[in-house]
């Protein structure tokens, strides 16, 4: 049973110094320490979904 990957791309955004500031329904913004924005849907199903936010957020990590 696929449990999604939404723990997984927190988790790695966390490790990169990223900080929660809202959620807006069932999408949460996340803050680099740069400045800029990444959105993360709440579930992520899809692995491409978690590998393509990971990419915004310029964190060199794929999901398999």
């Amino acid at each position: 049973m696929v449990t999604g990957y939404y723990h997984d791309v927190i988790r790695l955004l966390k490790e990169a110094g990223f900080t929660y500031k809202s959620c807006v329904g069932s999408h949460e913004k996340w803050v680099s320490p740069l400045g800029f924005t990444v959105i993360v849907p709440k579930p992520v199903k899809s692995r491409h979904t978690a590998n393509a936010i990971l990419k915004q957020a310029g964190i060199n990590h794929k999901i398999d």
